[in-house]
């Protein structure tokens, strides 16, 4: 969080006229009147200040991923419930990919696997859906998940902070969502992923909203950027923006839609 210091002034920044420098009065409550005019001289300036986007994300922020005794089962219970917006709006993002059988999907960031099993119905036996994680824990559950639920066409990959560590132009989509945050090496992710697709490809992104003076604490805290700049560095990795889709009953979310030139 960024939080804007006034230092205390020194007498010479603000002299008093000669009229207020004769006695020095005191407010109710005990602030002294010359304090009180300082105060109000400064906020203006504070007030104008704009807030900058919080500080880039450190390797701490995939810190509890990496973690040798994380708990699979403890992240699937906070990943899969109604009260996460991309786990209650999970049809309508599947939609917006407009997956059709014999396609082949990357998962980037797949978590406990929430987009799997829709994304391996879509597209079916023909096709192949690539779930990738960094967490190596995440991953070890990712084949479990695979195996138990009988997803045949889908293949567990541990990717890298900068790489997927996918096969050129071995995918035609692309899904990264709810870690966009989480890529600490943003421009070599981004490079990997845009090796990945084939030539005229989708990446789709969802993501938070982030909105100083408007968004949660925790989110600004927690996620580095802001839809426009997400946007300008996904563009700078090579790919054409094509559109923002609307999904009914996002708040704090946003699906973004780019193209592989």
């Amino acid at each position: 969080m960024i939080v804007d210091r006034v230092a205390r002034s020194n007498r010479s920044f603000f002299p008093l006229p000669a009229a207020l420098r004769r006695r020095r009065p005191t407010r109710p409550g005990g602030m002294p009147a010359r304090l009180a005019i300082l105060a109000l001289l400064l906020l203006p300036a504070a007030a104008a200040r704009p807030q900058g986007p919080a500080a880039p994300a450190g390797a701490d922020i995939n810190r509890d991923f990496l973690a040798p005794d994380l708990d699979p089962e403890a992240w699937r219970q906070r990943f899969e419930v109604e009260s996460r917006e991309v786990f209650a709006c999970r049809e309508a993002i599947v939609g917006a990919l407009g997956l059709a059988p014999g396609d082949r999907v990357a998962d980037v960031g797949s978590g406990t696997g929430l987009f799997l099993a829709p994304f391996a119905e879509k597209v079916g036996a023909d096709g192949r859906v690539y779930a990738v994680d960094i967490s190596p824990r995440l991953v070890e559950f990712l084949e479990r998940r695979v195996r138990d639920e009988g997803l045949s066409n889908v293949a567990v990959v541990l990717s890298e902070a900068g790489s997927a560590r996918l096969a050129p132009g071995s995918v035609g989509h692309a899904f990264v969502c709810d870690t966009y945050h989480h890529f600490v090496e943003y421009e070599a992710m981004l490079a990997s992923i845009h090796e990945a697709l084939r030539p005229g490809g989708q990446l789709v992104v969802v993501d938070f909203d982030r909105i100083p003076g408007t968004s949660r604490q925790w989110l600004l805290d927690h996620v580095r950027a802001g839809k426009e700049t997400v946007r300008e560095e996904i563009e700078a990795a090579g790919f054409e923006f094509v559109e923002e889709v609307e999904i009914e009953g996002f708040a704090e979310n946003y699906l973004l839609r780019f193209r592989k030139h």
